[in-house]
């Protein structure tokens, strides 16, 4: 009935998905200011954020969040699943670095203080390039 979750694959699920559903939380308590400025910095590496209310983006940054969160903690959920969520979402962190030139020192790849807490996404991208590619290789023996 549920897909076969490898136990070797549930650290780093309910690590990640710990992390991003505690920051889905906080991101559904931010208030308006510091929610704009959030956007802001999503923006830099996909403007169509901008088009959405401060308010409509909150709530679908936090809903997208908790969801990823869940998903990487819930057995049920194929791990290459909950693999190119987390590759999809820290993917995107990972633009908004590369895209925001506060975030990154004079060759624009290694990080500035500030850029410092998004580069470290940089491991939750291993992580879900590794869950995706160890259920699929499983898959095919």
């Amino acid at each position: 009935m549920f897909p076969k979750v490898k136990l070797s694959h549930m650290p780093v699920r309910i690590a990640a998905g710990a992390l991003i559903l505690n920051a889905g939380w906080d991101i559904r308590q931010l208030p308006e200011e510091a929610a704009e400025g959030v956007q802001e910095m999503g923006a830099k590496a996909m403007p169509e954020v901008n088009r959405l209310k401060t308010k409509d983006f909150r709530e679908v940054l936090s809903d997208s969040e908790l969801t990823l969160g869940a998903a990487l903690l819930l057995p049920a959920i194929p791990s290459w699943l909950a693999g190119a969520g987390l590759t999809a979402f820290s993917g995107g962190l990972l633009r908004m670095y590369l895209k925001s030139p506060e975030m990154t020192k004079d060759d624009g790849v290694r990080p500035t203080e500030v850029g410092t807490p998004i580069a470290k996404d940089i491991v939750m991208l291993g992580a879900g390039v590794t869950l995706i590619l160890d259920d699929l290789f499983r898959r095919k023996q």
